[in-house]
């Protein structure tokens, strides 16, 4: 037993600052003897008015890192998750991602288990069986195509469709109604994709994700549910849990 309440796992988890989606949607989402700790990527919530604000605003949340990291540190955390999506592949490869879980590492002093976006959207991809053909929708803008292409690419898939929800600053991302989300996940669809992955960790798309699935007839990969999903199986709690999409309840 690890400790009272988490007798099974506790989670380090970092965010950015202006995120509100983050926290909530992980803790609905945690077994009985889980628990989430998080730490803050400090940043302002800038304006974003076009690709080079947005490139900013990472570059922000990348300097931020080490020190949320280490924050958590100190309730020493059985294993790490990245609470956000756009980091995990900003390098545009798969080396990226290895270099983040590195740094992360570094701070906590040991071989932590390390969940990252990128790595946890492939693995539900596989587990679904996917092919090749999806479609990604984000509140970004368009300089993370060719990061996700990039993450992809090499694993068999292609992205056919992007909708970029262009949110005005950080903390906008989550300020969405599910009219927002329901169009944008509709306007990338069509019998040409096989599965729908939404990226965007301050996008508040967990549940809406598993009512999409039932209406589409298809995968709707959410990111904060792939990430803590695949954080939780990569630690050995297979627990199966309905109202997160067919990845959490079936696999």
């Amino acid at each position: 037993m690890r400790d009272y309440l988490a007798w099974r796992m506790a989670f380090g988890v970092t965010t950015p600052s202006t995120n509100t989606v983050v926290q909530p949607e992980y803790d609905d989402m945690r077994p009985a003897g889980v628990t989430n700790h998080l730490g803050r990527m400090v940043i302002p919530d800038m304006a974003i008015t076009c690709t080079e604000d947005f490139d900013k605003s990472i570059a922000l949340i990348d300097a931020a890192l080490e020190e949320a990291v280490d924050q958590v540190m100190d309730c020493k955390p059985n294993a790490f998750a990245l609470g956000i999506s756009a980091l995990s592949i900003w390098g545009g490869t798969s080396d990226w991602g290895d270099e983040l879980k590195a740094r992360i590492r570094k701070v906590a002093g040991w071989d932590i288990p390390v969940a990252i976006a990128s790595e946890a959207v492939v693995a539900a991809l596989k587990a679904h069986g996917i092919k090749r053909n999806v479609a990604v929708m984000e509140p970004y803008y368009p300089s993370i195509e060719p990061r996700m292409q990039g993450v992809l690419n090499p694993h068999g898939y292609e992205v056919l469709r992007f909708n970029h929800m262009r949110g005005k600053s950080p903390a906008s991302y989550s300020i969405l109604t599910a009219e927002d989300m329901i169009k944008a996940i509709k306007s990338i669809d069509g019998d040409d994709v096989e599965a729908i992955i939404q990226f965007g960790a301050n996008l508040p798309m967990a549940r809406l994700a598993d009512e999409a699935e039932r209406w589409l007839g298809k995968p709707v990969i959410s990111v904060n549910v792939a990430t803590y999903w695949h954080a939780l199986r990569m630690n050995g709690i297979n627990d199966k849990m309905y109202g997160f999409t067919k990845l959490m309840s079936q696999f």
